[in-house]
């Protein structure tokens, strides 16, 4: 067996415990009884540690080096996936084995305290388990700092979006700064004359069978997956068997659609990923701001546009009942596009998103670079949201506990949602240039034309080509933000 095939043998094991660690936390987030936290931790960190142990493995290192010279024996797809190794190499090598197995259990100790402190807004409890998850934390980016050559925060960005610093988020990020206040001014003047939208309850089980009719038409294909209820949306499970989640506000049956249509655009990246590749690093999705610029795709470029409300209206009558003002396609769409200075981040619309995301950016290279304690957050969130949003939570449920991330050690990914959003409008314009059918495709419900151009210039890329590099390869253009503001003009404004 030749180096490289040894290799793969060895990656291949990897993606399958890795997908077997995914189900484990589908597990827990949607179907654990409370009292199996304990056992469950411990699987998940030995599970963390194997894996570890076996990227990490000296042979690993020879190998490597040995594949190094049958290069000219590989094709393209190969050279790429040797290429994907070493990175996941030098990123598992920079971190001790007892540190991986320790942020795992501390991880699913502070997911666990997070459930309860959530609704009851009470921060002291979740301070006490995060706070020996963030010095954790922060020993896992200074060692990724150290091998990668930047900064801590850049490593723990790294681990999430393949290339990605600071740097260049900065910039693009105050670009948007600079540019959204007056634009949000102007976008709630044109709304004022609107009124408040008609109400749209449903029970739940409603819901959950119109968000299946919609999965559907959008492609997913439910002998390879499921949809399930949890207290945050997410889209995990394994290759072949891919698990979404939301949660239902039987007030608003909106939010709990758009929540699945979002997690779908996750569901149908990964189902587009070549099956060649399953278990192999370039067979892996490009990074998370790609990921995300998927789910945004479908959400905000395709399921928030009158078209689709042309589709969904009638769906809505027939599932969820009633009619008139609630089941009209321009009220639809105007309740999808209503702009509103929010407390939540998931529910936010995509004018005020990018500063949910700028508060956390903001909040967590502070915690990492050492400048802010863990019981500084509630008033340094308070202060920033208030500044960008013009808003000031009024318990830490609307603040600092809302989200999931940092209770799962997920520190440097918030970055992905706005980098995706800005990814998600340039693949969408680069969609609709190529595609004429694609807009009067999705007002008859038939999402053909954009999965498609999806598939074969995204989708079945996965890892050969990374983030910007595969944006700028299937749309022609460099990451930046003018699609993504033109897009807002024309929605808002237009």
């Amino acid at each position: 067996m030749s180096a490289y095939a040894a290799l793969e043998a060895r990656f291949r094991r990897l993606g399958l415990l890795g997908g077997a660690a995914a189900m484990l936390h589908w597990d827990w987030a949607t179907m654990m009884p409370p009292g199996g936290a304990g056992p469950r931790a411990a699987q998940l960190a030995e599970l963390a540690l194997i894996r570890h142990e076996t990227l990490t493995d000296a042979a690993v290192c020879d190998l490597l080096d040995e594949a190094e010279s049958e290069t000219d024996t590989l094709d393209a797809w190969q050279r790429a996936n040797l290429a994907r190794m070493w990175r996941r190499w030098r990123e598992a090598a920079a971190l001790p084995g007892d540190l991986v197995q320790a942020l795992s259990e501390a991880s699913s100790q502070c997911e666990m305290v997070w459930r309860e402190a959530r609704p009851a807004s009470d921060f002291p409890a979740f301070a006490d388990a995060f706070a020996p998850l963030l010095g954790l934390a922060r020993e896992k980016a200074a060692a990724l700092g150290a091998a990668l050559d930047c900064a801590p925060y850049d490593g723990l960005i790294e681990s999430y979006e393949p290339g990605l610093r600071a740097a260049t988020i900065d910039p693009l990020f105050d670009d948007l700064a600079g540019f959204l206040p007056e634009f949000l001014g102007r976008v709630r003047e044109t709304q004022a004359g609107w009124g408040a939208p008609p109400p749209l309850g449903a029970a739940t089980e409603a819901q959950q069978a119109l968000a299946r009719r919609l999965m559907a038409a959008l492609g997913f294909d439910f002998d390879h997956g499921r949809l399930d209820i949890s207290l945050h949306p997410f889209c995990g499970g394994s290759a072949g068997d891919i698990r979404i989640t939301t949660r239902y506000d039987e007030a608003d049956a909106l939010s709990g659609l758009m929540g699945v249509l979002h997690e779908t655009g996750h569901a149908l990246y990964e189902a587009g990923l070549p099956e060649a590749w399953r278990y192999q690093p370039v067979g892996q999705a490009g990074g998370m701001a790609l990921h995300e610029s998927q789910s945004l795709l479908i959400e905000m470029q395709a399921c928030r546009s009158r078209p689709f409300m042309r589709f969904l209206a009638p769906l809505l009558g027939e599932h969820l009942g009633g009619g008139g003002g609630a089941a009209d396609a321009e009220a639809l769409y105007r309740r999808a596009i209503r702009v509103e200075p929010g407390y939540i981040r998931v529910d936010a619309d995509e004018v005020t998103y990018p500063a949910h995301i700028m508060l956390r950016y903001r909040l967590e290279r502070a915690l990492i670079a050492g400048d802010l304690a863990v019981g500084e957050i509630p008033g340094a969130w308070a202060e920033i949201h208030e500044s960008l949003l013009g808003l000031r939570p009024e318990n830490d449920t609307q603040g600092c506990l809302q989200d999931i991330h940092w209770s799962v050690g997920e520190i440097g990914y918030f970055p992905s949602y706005t980098i995706g959003a800005l990814m998600a409008a340039q693949f969408f314009d680069a969609a609709a240039r190529d595609e004429p059918d694609l807009w009067p495709a999705i007002e008859r419900g038939d999402f053909a034309p954009l999965l498609g151009w999806l598939r074969a210039n995204v989708h079945a890329l996965a890892s050969r080509h990374q983030g910007p590099a595969l944006l700028e390869r299937a749309t022609g253009a460099p990451l930046g933000t003018a699609v993504f503001k033109a897009h807002l003009q024309r929605r808002y404004l237009g």
